[in-house]
């Protein structure tokens, strides 16, 4: 399937074409021609970038799809169709289904379920068996059978024991462990973050202090073991700290952050709307501006979408008794765009980072590689609703307003769809 994208700014610091001006033509699944000019070719399909920005396919690193047992949250095609409007050519999926993924015939279920698709599924396995962090799951067939890591998703492992032997076993065979941090004795259950705010809304507040302990454990663990390891979803400035001395201080960590948690405080709470109930809870502004300078300072790896698909009845409840998470896949590039990322920043953690992570191919945007990118128009407006909202679930905040920032096609494994 031939195509020529007319009139993009190339964002990719890996290509020599990298901040110019271009016309690009892909044949039959391959980058044939970058120039500043190039005329179409009889039979072939033209798109009309007009300016917009082509960075290589993002990928997430951290997102919920309901398949196997949970398809009436999201099954595998309207994450995937989610995942592609939001511009990501590239999923790894969380092991928090039913069964849960935790031995090869579940990754290799899921590899089956997503086979030709515009975008790439790859499982990520179960750290302990159904992620209840007391016995190890099949790590190491799980890796053989397809899966790029693993994680217990928004689980938190307390054993300090378990999680030690985890990292131990992992480093046998290259296994990346992607840890959520949460000191569960610390956090108890409370469902907000902790401060003035929590105590105007009359709830129990969730301390900064019980994930920047987890981390600290972790750091510990990991510089012990010498071994590598991700932690998921950081929110607070107390965690930026950590990390950034932890990765002056040699040990192998990395991280990432929801795109929420750059934009939304925890004052959104303040008519008890449960689509702004996320695990980790929504912290501060002061909280805010430290995530954003630690995505620009290095600190802070990647960008995740942290993507919970919800039926309405696990939200549209009170407050205390609704599920956590926010559909997010179709809103994480506005998100960024909000708090000024440039295009450069945006190809780093959104699609290059995450596959340095996993050990993945990296697409580059250069004359002989496999097409794999996404077209977007930071300043074109769309209203995200009922109808531009492709995933099974509604669980946004986000859904009836207008935002900024459109992805305008994407391409992948020799396929490509374009949004209007």
């Amino acid at each position: 399937m031939n195509l020529l994208v007319k009139g993009i700014t190339i964002a990719d610091p890996n290509s020599e074409f990298n901040q110019k001006t271009c016309d690009l033509r892909v044949e039959q699944g391959k980058i044939t021609a970058i120039s500043a000019q190039l005329t179409p070719q009889k039979g072939e399909t033209v798109f009309e970038a007009k300016g917009a920005v082509l960075s290589p396919g993002f990928f997430d690193l951290n997102c919920m799809i309901g398949d196997p047992g949970l398809e009436t949250k999201e099954d595998i095609q309207t994450g995937t169709a989610a995942a592609k409007a939001g511009g990501f050519t590239g999923l790894a999926v969380l092991p928090n289904t039913k069964p849960v993924v935790q031995s090869k015939g579940e990754v290799e279920y899921i590899l089956n379920r997503a086979k030709n698709n515009l975008v790439d599924v790859y499982p990520i396995g179960a750290i302990s068996r159904d992620l209840e962090g007391k016995e190890m799951a099949e790590l190491f067939d799980m890796k053989n059978a397809g899966a790029v890591a693993f994680s217990d998703g928004s689980k938190a492992i307390s054993d300090d024991g378990f999680m030690s032997r985890a990292l131990q076993y992992g480093l046998g065979f290259g296994a990346l462990l992607i840890v959520y941090p949460e000191n569960k004795s610390i956090a108890g259950k409370a469902q907000v973050n902790e401060s003035k705010n929590n105590v105007l809304l009359g709830m129990k507040g969730v301390p900064a202090l019980a994930e920047e302990m987890q981390i600290s454990r972790d750091i510990f663990l990991a510089t012990y073991h010498n071994a590598p390891i991700h932690i998921s979803n950081i929110s607070t400035a107390g965690s930026v700290a950590l990390i950034k001395k932890a990765k002056k201080d040699g040990v192998k960590i990395t991280c990432d952050v929801a795109a929420h948690q750059l934009v939304f405080t925890e004052e959104l709470l303040n008519d008890f709307d449960s689509n702004y109930k996320v695990k980790p809870p929504l912290r501060s502004k002061t909280d805010n501006k430290a995530l954003v300078a630690g995505l620009k300072d290095g600190t802070i790896d990647a960008v995740s979408s942290q993507h919970r698909p919800h039926e309405i009845e696990f939200k549209d409840v009170e407050f205390e008794i609704a599920a956590y998470g926010i559909i997010t896949l179709q809103t994480v590039l506005p998100l960024l765009l909000q708090v000024g990322l440039d295009s450069a920043l945006i190809a780093e953690k959104l699609a290059i980072n995450p596959r340095k992570l996993l050990n993945l191919p990296i697409p580059v945007i250069e004359k002989g590689a496999e097409a794999n990118f996404t077209v977007y128009n930071p300043g074109q407006e769309w209203l995200y609703n009922a109808s531009t909202n492709l995933s099974k679930s509604s669980n946004s905040p986000l859904l009836g307003k207008t935002l900024k920032g459109k992805v305008q096609l994407v391409y992948n494994n020799k396929q490509y769809q374009t949004y209007e």
